[in-house]
């Protein structure tokens, strides 16, 4: 009786490979990718979606490919592609789950890894970004490549050579 019992089970298991397919049970159709930056606090994008600030987890299908983006006031933006490859539950998949495990792997995704599993932006300051520090009354003059769109024009310095 229990040679009957394991073998319900081999039975089970190879049953669940045709049906399932491998890589889909052994890691899912989603894939964890971690987000951190420095400094922290950037604003994260998928695919133009926001997905909240660093620290942070993402959750991603792993069938797709991905266009993060992170940006920070005063720092130029930080963008990488998740991209896919072939897992190496595949080979779980050719041994056990023949063609109907890897065709349910292909549909679901489950055949898939995303890379890099882990994103980490180092932020470099932008040249246009002037940040003044000083708060005594003085005046005090930014001097930059590119004004951002949303500063407002409050004057315009004239030589005196001009004005003759």
């Amino acid at each position: 009786m229990p040679m009957n019992a394991a073998l319900r089970s081999l039975s089970t298991v190879v049953l669940m490979c045709l049906v399932f397919g491998c890589g889909t049970i052994m890691q899912g159709t989603t894939q964890e990718v971690g987000v951190t930056s420095n400094p922290s606090d950037a604003t994260v994008a998928v695919n133009g979606e926001s997905r909240g600030t660093t620290p942070l987890v993402l959750d991603l299908k792993r069938k797709g490919t991905y266009l993060v983006t992170l940006e920070l006031d005063g720092y130029e933006p930080y963008e990488t592609t998740l991209t896919r490859s072939t897992s190496g539950w595949v080979w779980g998949n050719i041994l056990f789950g023949g063609l109907a495990g890897l065709a349910v792997d292909a549909v679901t995704g489950g055949m898939y890894k995303l890379t890099p599993e882990q994103i980490v932006a180092e932020f470099r300051r932008t040249e246009s970004a002037a940040t003044i520090l000083h708060d005594d009354g003085g005046i005090y003059i930014a001097v930059v490549m590119q004004p951002r769109a949303d500063w407002e024009k409050i004057g315009v310095l004239r030589s005196s050579e001009s004005e003759m």
